[in-house]
């Protein structure tokens, strides 16, 4: 013990224990002690010096680092104090004269020990925080956005580094009744609005944004005021590892555009959650890709018996499994590579792990792409379904949950029309199942694989252009965990049949989001970085919609989820039209199969017919959009052209 600082500590507590008994006789006898009580301090200091160490050194309290004192090791040393001092009267009492003390000394012996065991605790924090962090070189002027419960922590942290790379001015906050106000020293300057002028009273070089729970509005706000300014803005992490106690410093980043276009928490009612998912057997298809990865993710926290994660990218897989191996080291994951088109093989993994619960993420989603290859599209996000709904109501799966589209709604290209064909068969299935069949729809994700957020960036990085396909193309965006997160809890919200739908807040100007993006990478639009108009793609639209004409919307349990209005499905006639959809797509009758898509969906307005085999017809009417060697595989499709939609409140709104 004495080789270290905590022997050092053990015998300055040593001399505290006698000091204070000797000062708590001065207290009582008004600091002259009779001599008849001189014998009475000497035996009981025998018996204190014996039984308070022990009590000490039994509690722990050496393996504190005090240079970080709290208020836990306050209520730390009161507790140890408290127990050192009653086992010490308790000794006494037991012992008898000549050694028992009189009784208000046991109260001001503990008083004292208290005061002097505590105040020797802050000392060195006091020290090293006055004296010793501001002999280095100053950090970076800094204030910090939010005078609650992160900022303290934030501010906490950076004073805990030797250098700090920051210098810690002040605090700015919207509550008027903190303005004014010190937290740990540090004085609250004024609110949000006066942000800019107090950056350049006070000579700051950073923002650190510290309120997690805010919404995107407030941020943009501190961002506005500081690209003004030209400060930099930087953020802390998500709210889970502020209460988790998982943040550090280095966990601080530059604000990103999700940030920006953030939205409030999702609260998810965990018990009904575990009720379908811990202790069950899950199968997970897609599970290398954005959702489906996100979703394993989400479904290994709730304790399944099983995860069975399936993909037909080895890869991908791959990754997936050894991060949820690492992360849940206690789970059975089980990785299948398998391609849900492949009835035989789909059959032998639900007959070898029989699931309980499924969630179908596996799905060809980019528009452009299923445009050149609408065979491929149907062949894997309708028959693949299909297989898979089949699957489920053959082996009894209790839920089986669809990741679907926005852009199944009036759909004006094939991936569209494709998920919701799959759509249509799920719930034509679900009126005869005893599966629970739903369906989950939703609209874009920030950051999943081939966004267009992704894509802007690394135009950025290459010094541009930006390319935007229109001015006028808005979207809607959501985070991938919430994505996620919300599918699981409308898993356990639907009987069989429903469609659920997502509340994907306002939609985003894609443009607007294409000139924040150039913003955040501290460039300016049109001079540093050029944006270029391209066109929408083949099956774009304008604005997306999350409902059909004709579906209702009902609230639910969940108040970021809406349900549609159940529409009755032939089963019989859409296993007819499925069949003869699957044998156009298996024979390349691309012609074919889009009658058959509209067949099955009378909304779906593609925009261009297909006629005589000419194999150019592509590049004739878009040259620029459909090069010689991407048709070769493309049989006649002659554009028609579309009128321009009109700008109307997108229904997904209503939700």
């Amino acid at each position: 013990m004495f080789r270290d600082r905590r022997g050092l500590v053990f015998c300055l507590d040593l001399s505290l224990i006698a000091l204070s008994l000797y000062v708590s006789f001065l207290l009582r006898f008004d600091f002259r002690i009779p001599e008849a009580q001189n014998q009475v301090l000497l035996n009981g200091l025998m018996v204190i010096m014996i039984a308070k160490p022990l009590f000490f050194v039994a509690s722990g309290m050496y393996r504190n680092i005090w240079k970080y004192a709290s208020l836990r090791d306050a209520i730390e040393v009161l507790k140890v104090v408290t127990l050192s001092s009653i086992g010490s009267m308790l000794v006494l009492r037991l012992v008898n004269a000549p050694f028992g003390l009189p009784r208000s000394v046991y109260v001001l012996d503990w008083f004292v020990l208290l005061a002097l065991v505590g105040l020797s605790r802050m000392f060195w924090r006091l020290y090293r925080e006055a004296l010793i962090i501001p002999s280095h070189l100053p950090g970076k002027r800094t204030l910090i956005i939010g005078a609650g419960d992160a900022g303290n922590l934030l501010l906490r942290e950076i004073r805990k580094l030797t250098p700090s790379p920051y210098t810690i001015v002040g605090f700015v906050d919207d509550d008027p009744r903190k303005r004014g106000m010190r937290l740990s020293g540090i004085k609250v300057l004024g609110d949000i609005d006066h942000l800019k002028g107090l950056i350049r009273k006070h000579d700051i070089d950073n923002v650190i944004f510290s309120i997690p729970s805010a919404g995107p509005s407030v941020m943009r706000r501190v961002l506005a005021s500081c690209e003004k300014a030209n400060v930099r803005v930087r953020t802390l992490p998500g709210i889970a590892s502020i209460i988790d106690g998982t943040f550090s410093l280095s966990q601080i980043k530059d604000v990103d555009i999700e940030d920006l276009l953030g939205r409030d928490p999702v609260v998810l009612d965990q018990r009904a959650i575990r009720n379908y998912l811990t202790g069950k057997r899950v199968l997970v298809t897609g599970a290398a890709g954005s959702i489906g990865s996100e979703l394993c993710r989400q479904v290994a926290a709730f304790s399944p018996a099983k995860i069975v994660i399936l993909d037909h990218a080895e890869t991908p897989l791959f990754f997936i499994e050894r991060e949820l191996t690492g992360a849940f080291p206690d789970l059975q994951i089980i990785p299948v590579i398998a391609d849900v088109k492949n009835r035989e093989r789909i059959e032998k993994v639900f007959a070898e792990f029989r699931p309980e619960v499924v969630f179908h993420a596996a799905a060809y989603k980019h528009v452009a792409m299923m445009e050149y290859n609408p065979a491929e599209a149907v062949l894997n996000n309708v028959i693949g379904s299909r297989v898979l709904a089949d699957a489920a109501d053959n082996f009894k799966v209790r839920n089986f949950v669809m990741v679907s589209t926005d852009k199944a709604v009036n759909p004006t290209n094939v991936m569209g029309a494709t998920k919701r064909s799959a759509e249509v068969y799920v719930q034509a299935l679900a009126e005869r199942s005893q599966t629970r069949f739903t369906t989950v729809r939703f609209g874009n994700v920030l950051g999943s694989n081939g966004s267009v957020i992704p894509l802007f960036k690394e135009q950025i990085r290459k010094g541009g252009p930006v390319t935007v396909t229109d001015p006028e193309v808005v979207r809607f965006f959501m985070t991938i965990p919430e994505a996620s997160q919300l599918v699981l809890q409308a898993g356990c919200l639907g009987q069989g049949g429903e469609i659920f739908l997502l509340d994907m807040g306002e939609p985003v100007r894609i443009l607007s989001l294409a000139e924040e993006l150039i913003r955040l990478s501290g460039l300016e639009p049109y001079t540093d970085v050029d944006i270029v108009f391209t066109g929408l793609k083949p099956g774009e639209k304008l604005y997306e919609e999350l409902l059909i004409d004709g579906e209702g919307i009902l609230p639910t349990a969940h108040k970021k989820i809406r349900v549609s209005a159940p529409v009755e499905s032939d089963y019989e006639w859409a296993c007819v039209k499925l069949d003869a959809l699957a044998a156009l797509a298996k024979a390349g009758d691309i012609a074919g199969v889009l009658q058959s898509l509209k067949a099955i969906v009378p909304e779906f307005s593609p925009r261009y017919d297909l006629d005589a085999p000419q194999q150019l017809a592509f590049q004739r009417v878009r040259p620029d959009l459909f090069p010689p060697q991407k048709v070769a595989v493309v049989r006649s499709l002659r554009l028609e052209p579309v009128s321009r939609p009109e700008v109307v409140e997108p229904a997904g709104q209503a939700i």
